[in-house]
């Protein structure tokens, strides 16, 4: 298991190579200048060289890629270039609300999405079972911002019962990071709802039509004890793959719950870092996201093992 583990870990590393080399290129060989924005729009010729040097911009770009990937391993982002503030600092200021609304999510998308396959799978073609196909139609056919409008407007604007806007984090109590957080939790919910719901009950529904699961019958098992025993636990690998797929995507895609609810989060940065052209701030959050995509993807693939043992590759 351990040597399994350790092959898995060190495969990553080219990945993760492969990924800092494509960021770097992505933002170098894109249009636009850091030194003009930098300088301003009256920049002198010998203004916009000296800001070139300064930055390393006119070395060859191999030079250029081994001293930012240096300065990544040192933990080094650099220094946007609007703000002039650590972009390691900025992130680490934003990272906080985006995983608490991700973690949040994710918490209640488990807690709701696979009870409902699973009683999806159980009572196939009965009343619960298409209402909660319908359920998911609908969590894929809303626009995540429409279902956040239509929350702010039931729930904030009518019942008064969370605020319009803003984020308070965990730290300042339960009770008031829940009340901002759980409307923007709730809108991204019933995408992950929906698709996690759909593939437990598909899932479910391939296993149980297996003879081992009709043995296990015979011998008299209970329906629960066959439902949980032996099919959710063979049905249990693609449904990680689509909740630990689905945290990664989370994580990338809060920009429009973020912009809704006015939470100052990850999404937020990137878009602001875009709209002035910031580019070590869109190039931290470009390889900071893609990163942990590499890393869930090792932890899925590292938790199949724990559900069927033949996964030891």
């Amino acid at each position: 298991m351990f040597g399994y583990m350790l092959r898995r870990a060190l495969a990553v590393l080219p990945v993760m190579m492969l990924v800092a080399l494509f960021v770097f290129l992505l933002l170098r060989l894109s249009p636009g200048d850091p030194a003009a924005i930098i300088a301003g729009d009256m920049a002198t010729p010998a203004q916009l060289a000296q800001i070139r040097e300064l930055m390393g911009l006119n070395q060859p770009l191999y030079l250029q890629f081994f001293i930012w990937l240096g300065d990544l391993l040192r933990g080094d982002l650099g220094v946007s270039l609007i703000s002039h503030t650590p972009v390691a600092q900025m992130i680490a200021d934003r990272i906080g609300p985006t995983l608490s609304i991700a973690l949040l999510t994710m918490l209640i998308s488990i807690l709701l999405a696979i009870p409902m396959g699973i009683l999806a799978a159980w009572r196939h073609r009965k009343l619960v079972d298409h209402l909660v196909m319908t359920f998911s139609v609908l969590g894929f056919s809303v626009p995540v911002f429409v279902t956040g409008y239509v929350f702010v407007l039931v729930f904030s604007l009518k019942l008064g019962w969370f605020p319009v806007q803003g984020f308070t984090p965990i730290s300042a109590g339960l009770w008031p990071f829940l009340k901002t957080a759980t409307l923007p939790a709730l809108t991204l919910t019933t995408i992950y709802v929906a698709l996690t719901a759909r593939m437990t009950r598909a899932n479910l529904l391939d296993v149980l039509g297996e003879d081992y699961i009709r043995t296990a019958r015979a011998k008299g098992g209970s329906e629960m004890r066959v439902l949980f025993r032996h099919a959710l636990k063979n049905a249990a690998v693609p449904i990680l793959t689509v909740i630990g797929t689905g945290f990664a995507l989370l994580i990338g895609g809060v920009v429009v719950t973020e912009t809704v609810f006015n939470i100052p989060g990850i999404g937020r940065l990137t878009v602001d870092a875009i709209l002035a052209r910031d580019y070590p701030v869109i190039q931290a959050v470009i390889l900071l996201t893609s990163f942990l995509y590499v890393l869930i993807n090792l932890i899925i693939d590292l938790s199949y093992s724990l559900f069927d043992p033949r996964i030891r590759y």
